[in-house]
Formats: structure tokens, C-alpha cells, sequence
């Protein structure tokens, strides 16, 4: 089964898997969690350790970058292809969806989308807890483009760490987390061109469904197709 969540941060948030897994002794690493950015477990000295509080989990852990990632660490692992997309394996139960893919799960065409502008950039260093490559690319879109169009751009889920400018105004966020960045504009025309079923992001710190086909993830982790509980 699939199920998808929202920034963990390394292990900043790391909890709610580790009792999410308590709660269902039958999960098995056949089963998948998606996180929905801004993993944060590849980073410098602490990577391993980190690492292996993820391995430990029963089910296998997947995630679109986010804002908050160690790109100059992340881009060392080696790209393969996995399920109909590029990946890269950080661990056998732990791997990255990357920028513009469609990926087969169970039956299901999930579409990626990581990256976003910090909204805390101005306090970090670059290098150190910054890094550009945040902001997905011209060339990650063309890859997006050059990916939905083998599926006529329709697909059953779409996961991305930040939402498209037109879900800024619905979201119950601060304002000074939703003042509209470059990401935004640049998911609309995902949101204008592709026909899906749910699109689930996380970034904005908060639960959330935002209409019937939206959903802001956080804390909760929840089978992939379904809404947050209230």
C-alpha cells in the first residue's frame, strides 16, 4: 500500500513515522511512504545516522526533494531508473523521486515535482544550510513536459513539496508563508495541463484539504487517494 506525508525534516519530525508504523504491525518494505519534501536525511556528518532511523522503519521510504536538502550531498548518489522514473537509491528502502517523473505504483501514475524557494533564506548560508538548486529548473520542467506527454498528461497523483500559485489563496497558512514565490507560478501550468485525481504537497506546515483534489500534508500520514482527517 501507499501512503504519503509531509516534511520530516531529518528527524525534526521524524515521530509521526515512527508511530505511524507502531499503529500497523502488518506494514512490510513493500509498502511505501512518500514524503512530500524536504526530507533533510542527507546532510553531512549527521547523514547516517539518520539514515538508519529510517531504515528501521518496516515500510520503505520514498521523497521529492524540498527546499531544505543538502543538494551538494544528494547529488553524489548515482541516477537509476525505478518503476518508470529516475531515481536515485540513497538506501534499498530509502530513495528519491526526482524533478518531472512519472512513476507506476500499484497500479497508479504518480507525477513529482520537488524544490522550492526558502522562505527562510535570508538566515541561512549557502552551502552550509542553503543551496540553489532549491528551485527546480527550466531543464526540470522540460523533463516534466517530455514525461506527461508520454502519458497524454493525465495521471492519478501528483506530488510536489510547494502548490501552484492559484492554491496560495485557499491555504489557512500565515501570510508571510504564503507570499507567492517562483515555484508557485511555475506549478500552475502543471495545474493548467495535467488531468489528475489528487495533488498533495507539503512545505506550509499544515493539514489540510485544501479543496476535493488538494491536499496540504504535515503531520498526518494518510493512504495516497484519501484527505486529511479532521
Amino acid at each position: 500500500m501507499i501512503y504519503v506525508t509531509g516534511d520530516t525534516h531529518g528527524l525534526i519530525d521524524f515521530d509521526k513515522l515512527f508511530f505511524f508504523a507502531l499503529q500497523r504491525p502488518k506494514l512490510t518494505k513493500q509498502d511505501y511512504v512518500i514524503i512530500c519534501g524536504d526530507f533533510g536525511g542527507v546532510w553531512g556528518d549527521l547523514t547516517a545516522a539518520t539514515l538508519d532511523c529510517f531504515s528501521k522503519l518496516p515500510f520503505t521510504t520514498l521523497f521529492v526533494d524540498g527546499n531544505h536538502e543538502n543538494y551538494d550531498k544528494l547529488q553524489e548518489y548515482p541516477v537509476s531508473e525505478w518503476n518508470g522514473g529516475k531515481v536515485q537509491f540513497i538506501r534499498p528502502d530509502i530513495i528519491h523521486l526526482m524533478r518531472g517523473q512519472v512513476y507506476t505504483m500499484d497500479g497508479k501514475t504518480i507525477f513529482t515535482m520537488g524544490g522550492a524557494v526558502s522562505h527562510d533564506k535570508a538566515y541561512r548560508k549557502p552551502g552550509v544550510s542553503w543551496w540553489r538548486e532549491e528551485l527546480p529548473t527550466a531543464a526540470d520542467f522540460a523533463e516534466a513536459r517530455k514525461n506527461l506527454t508520454a502519458v497524454n498528461y493525465v495521471v492519478d497523483y501528483i506530488i510536489t513539496h510547494s502548490c501552484d500559485a492559484y492554491c496560495l489563496h485557499y491555504l489557512s497558512a500565515p501570510e508571510e508563508r504564503k507570499e507567492k514565490k517562483a515555484e508557485n507560478d511555475l506549478l500552475c501550468k502543471i495545474e493548467e495541463n495535467v488531468t489528475y485525481q489528487h495533488w498533495y504537497f507539503g512545505h506550509y506546515h499544515l493539514d489540510e484539504n485544501v479543496n476535493a483534489q488538494k491536499t496540504a500534508l504535515y503531520q498526518q500520514v494518510i493512504p495516497l487517494g484519501q484527505g486529511v482527517r479532521r
